[in-house]
């Protein structure tokens, strides 16, 4: 499972994708998540600065990545390590101060060639043209998308209302409509607003994944988790996904895989 979200990052929600990717994989379903570090044009807070925050290891060599992945069934890849090319283009991105095709290229850099990328979107096709080219590209290498519409651009799941876009080879691109309340995520998108997101992405990953929270929060984790399984076609449905996140949060293995992913 490949989620790469957007890599210029979030300023005012909370980071949930570490925590229900370390679910998803404690429960079945490899995850890989890559971001860079303060990429412009927004230069906020990912992936990285969220696994910072827990001390897992982030600067890391792509050998290492694989190995995380392979050992543990979660793993972080760091874009000036897997895609110094893109990197090297900081400063002119920077300096352009708009964002470009290239913010939407390196989302898609597939660095552990997964079958399957969860992303997220504003506008149902700007799914169809990752669509289009997850069936066209020789080198992005997915046969399977799903995108949903996230808060701030990022792959966690927008409250309310959310349009999921669904495409597997050989079949045409299906978008159908949930209510994550009908999933328990029965809140705003106001009610996943955090002051300092890496610091704080990190201490309510760890309390989720120790089963010692019970809020908005962690019915957002698991419907984000739920969500990556059924991505990865390890579950059948969103609610069965649902029911495997609370299961591996009870008996502690999510919490002894993030404990692992710091000792790597």
């Amino acid at each position: 499972m490949d989620c790469g979200a957007n890599y210029d990052g979030k300023g005012d929600s909370a980071i949930l994708g570490v925590a229900a990717g370390v679910v998803a994989a404690a429960a079945g379903t490899p995850v890989v998540v890559h971001s860079g570090d303060r990429v412009p044009t927004q230069k906020q807070d990912a992936y990285k600065h969220v696994l910072d925050e827990l001390g897992v290891r982030t600067e890391l060599e792509p050998e290492e990545s694989a190995a995380m992945v392979d050992e543990h069934g979660f793993g972080f890849y760091y874009q000036p390590s897997f895609n110094p090319v893109v990197d090297a283009l900081w400063d002119r991105r920077d300096n352009m101060g708009v964002r470009t095709f290239v913010n939407t290229v390196e989302t898609l850099a597939n660095p552990a060639n997964a079958d399957t990328h969860l992303g997220s979107f504003y506008h149902l096709a700007f799914a169809k043209k990752v669509v289009e080219t997850a069936r066209e590209s020789e080198d992005v290498g997915f046969d399977r998308v799903l995108m949903f519409q996230g808060m701030e651009g990022y792959d966690d799941v927008r409250p309310g209302s959310t349009t999921v876009a669904e495409w597997s080879e050989g079949s045409e691109l299906a978008d159908f409509t949930i209510e994550t309340a009908d999933y328990g995520m029965d809140v705003e998108s106001a009610d996943l607003e955090v002051d300092d997101v890496a610091r704080e992405s990190a201490e309510i990953t760890a309390d989720v994944l120790a089963g010692d929270r019970r809020d908005e929060f962690a019915d957002a984790v698991k419907l984000n988790a739920a969500l990556r399984m059924y991505a990865g076609e390890d579950v059948d449905s969103i609610e069965a996904g649902i029911e495997a996140a609370e299961e591996v949060v009870a008996n502690g293995r999510a919490e002894s895989l993030l404990a692992d992913l710091c000792s790597f």
